[in-house]
């Protein structure tokens, strides 16, 4: 068990959410149903009786660690694409969960979509976040969609898929246990039970069968925001948070009619980044439509709230190095530190993370000079 550690700052958003309050007055029931479609439009709310207030004898901060085929005995290995639970000696499929109890919970779960990254983690549960990485047959990567050209959702298909469990791609045979979908829903059943004073009950539906979508926020950096935001397109939750992506240039998945609404996608990415260079990143940001909500903003050019855009970059010293750029805007080696030490982009997480949805920048026209078109060669 980890040990306790400090936080300073907790927030909380609370609106009634279930059948209307039977009160006098037609004017007053139309005001209520109006102020709750805003909460929800916002995708940022709890109950207003606080179903997470903790009951914890000894609240700190939980981190678990177990591994997808010792949480669900249905998880199966996909050798065809690489996808193993270990590799020469070295375990692959271990999946993790964090939550601290001493801080007031948001009522969100964060899924991560990458390896785990410790750091990252940390700081979600500072903001009273629950967070689970798992571990889902996403390793089709450049294995696959290899034909020149690519057909335009090939890659799209094989991302929903590789989520979902089922079939959408004649390229994959990714089945329901071994998708990001099971593998999450295994996992907060698996927590829930080893740690119930910490109410990951509370993202199941009451039968268990379903995590509660409208409370998930999918994040993930490079292939794991590309599938993170490919999903949301698909399902409907309450936040997407998109790290140096997403990428699949040649598709058009981006544009589809989106379950989620745009003012819950948020981006960060470097200006070195080749995803930015090439305009993928931009590409992909406004055939989501993210240009509806304010323009790309430079973060150290405007202080918090970042003129409440969902487009955010960083242009700090990385020495030329692409490589660097691609992974500096999530916590560890590679990111910019202040000169006590901490993370400069600390205030970035936290509004990426916690920013209301419903609080969103003007609109501005979609940038002439980003390549949307990148099938063509001119």
């Amino acid at each position: 068990m980890s040990k306790p550690i400090h936080t300073t700052r907790c927030f909380f958003r609370a609106a009634h959410r279930g059948d209307h309050p039977r009160c006098p007055g037609r004017l007053h029931s139309l005001l209520f149903q109006v102020s709750l479609l805003v909460v929800l439009a916002a995708g940022c709310y709890l109950d207003a009786a606080d179903p997470l207030a903790y009951a914890d004898p000894q609240p700190h901060r939980y981190l678990h660690v177990v591994r997808a085929s010792s949480v669900d005995p249905q998880a199966a290995e996909h050798p065809e694409i690489d996808f193993l639970f270990e590799k020469e000696g070295v375990i692959q499929d271990r999946q993790h969960g964090i939550v601290d109890t001493r801080v007031k919970p948001r009522g969100k779960l964060v899924i991560w979509l990458m390896g785990h990254n410790e750091q990252l983690f940390n700081q979600l549960a500072h903001y009273g976040l629950h967070a689970i990485q798992v571990h889902y047959a996403n390793r089709w990567f450049s294995k696959i969609c290899r034909e020149q050209p690519v057909g335009a959702m090939c890659r799209g298909d094989a991302r929903l898929e590789a989520a979902t469990g089922e079939d959408y791609s004649d390229q994959l045979d990714i089945p329901k246990p071994d998708g990001m979908v099971e593998r999450a829903r295994q996992l907060v059943l698996w927590l829930s039970r080893e740690a119930p004073q910490a109410r990951w009950d509370y993202f199941l539906t009451k039968d268990g069968q379903h995590l509660r979508w409208e409370d998930v926020i999918l994040s993930g950096i490079s292939h794991g925001s590309t599938t993170a935001a490919r999903f949301a397109v698909h399902q409907k939750v309450s936040r997407v948070v998109m790290f140096s992506g997403p990428r699949d240039q040649h598709q058009t998945w981006q544009k589809l009619p989106s379950a989620t609404p745009g003012n819950r996608f948020f981006g960060f990415t470097h200006v070195l980044d080749r995803g930015w260079t090439a305009d993928h990143y931009c590409r992909s940001w406004e055939l989501l439509g993210l240009h509806h909500y304010g323009p790309v903003t430079d973060v150290a050019k405007q202080a918090p709230p970042y003129v409440h855009t969902r487009r955010l970059i960083t242009q700090f010293d990385v020495k030329g190095n692409s490589n660097r750029a691609h992974v500096a805007v999530v916590p560890g080696a590679a990111a910019l530190r202040t000169n006590s030490g901490g993370y400069a982009h600390e205030p970035v997480w936290e509004y990426l993370f916690t920013h209301p949805c419903s609080q969103t920048g003007p609109p501005v026209p979609q940038d002439t000079k980003c390549k949307k078109n990148q099938r063509s060669t001119e």
